[in-house]
């Protein structure tokens, strides 16, 4: 029987790479995307034409009900999720004395609180079953902090912490979290960073000087989320060029 794989915000860059890497090898792979998305269907049918059968459900992420209702409706149509991806993440960079409350409370939101959010509707069930895969996507930024990224660093910083805390309590279920922590990779958010910035300001701190593929990302998470992968939890797993090294 397959697995059910979720990875939140799975329709770009990093997400659809990972769902496609998934679906490789062989899980039965679902994504969300925000109710404000135009652009769910196009993506979908895309996908589609490219051969992958992939289910997607609106939801936001921030809200914990919103959660509750779809993971109620995946499970319903599809089984158990028994991998989850939480990659759903937004940027709302300004430097701490230009940044708002809302600038603050979306990042939380969108970024950390979907943590707890989503793992919660998953855990007792992974539990249950004697076997889960949690993982959850950070960023270097969240290791070692980056100007007018407060509120973004804050938030990957505290995935971690959050994986760390639920390893100790749920590893002897056969459940594991883990949380990878990427550097700069090619995607378009990233890519949107002009030539020039890139080329000083980001380039010259990665010793590998390149930025990273996502389908090198996706390959992480499709081992964390394998049966080879079930003596590491708790883990941070960086993958960055050299760019930060602890």
């Amino acid at each position: 029987m397959q697995r059910v794989a979720l990875v939140t915000g799975g329709m770009g860059g990093l997400g659809e790479a990972v769902c496609i890497k998934l679906a490789a090898l062989g899980y039965k792979v679902v994504t969300t995307y925000s109710p404000a998305n135009k652009k769910a269907a196009e993506w979908l049918r895309a996908m589609n034409e490219l051969g992958y059968d992939f289910k997607a459900y609106p939801c936001d992420v921030s809200d914990y009900d919103s959660c509750a209702v779809c993971i109620k409706l995946i499970e319903a149509d599809l089984g158990p999720v028994e991998v989850l991806v939480n990659n759903a993440g937004i940027t709302r960079d300004t430097t701490f004395k230009k940044m708002t409350k809302a600038d603050w409370d979306d990042v939380i939101g969108t970024n950390l609180d979907s943590v707890f959010n989503m793992t919660k509707q998953v855990m007792d069930g992974m539990m249950h079953r004697n076997w889960g895969r949690v993982i959850n996507i950070s960023s270097v930024n969240g290791q070692k902090g980056a100007f007018g990224q407060t509120n973004y660093s804050a938030a990957k910083a505290g995935m971690h912490g959050f994986t760390k805390a639920l390893a100790l309590e749920v590893s002897k279920k056969g459940v594991t979290v883990n949380t990878i922590s990427p550097g700069y990779i090619g995607t378009k958010m990233v890519m949107a960073i002009p030539s020039e910035v890139l080329d000083s300001k980001i380039l010259p701190h990665i010793p590998m000087a390149r930025l990273g593929k996502p389908e090198e990302v996706a390959g992480l998470v499709a081992y964390l989320s394998s049966e080879e992968a079930a003596f590491v939890t708790g883990a941070n797993i960086s993958i960055n060029g050299g760019q930060h090294m602890f």
